[in-house]
């Protein structure tokens, strides 16, 4: 039980980084305002590809929330505290 648990915590830790990188890719797209390098956008891509199927149900009931022109995304936050949470039960077993 406890190598499954290990190898549960493992891909939920690689999840959770690309979580992160998601999350820096879209603040670089935010702040450069256009005038950065085409990998980025890339990389950008690739993470929404990698986490888009775990948030978007989850924004169905959770829909962005807008103040002015921001707007704070409910689900990705609710789906980075929970994969954080399941890594620490899968670490435990």
């Amino acid at each position: 039980m406890h190598f499954i648990g290990t190898l549960l915590g493992l891909a939920l830790t690689l999840f959770v980084l690309l979580l992160l990188a998601r999350l820096v890719f879209d603040w670089i797209g935010v702040l450069a305002n256009g005038n950065h390098p085409s990998w980025v956008n890339r990389a950008r891509d690739l993470t929404h590809t990698w986490t888009e199927p775990v948030i978007a149900p989850v924004r169905r009931y959770l829909q962005p929330i807008r103040l002015g022109g921001l707007s704070i995304d409910l689900a990705f936050t609710v789906v980075f505290i929970v994969a954080l949470v399941l890594r620490a039960i899968a670490f435990g077993l």
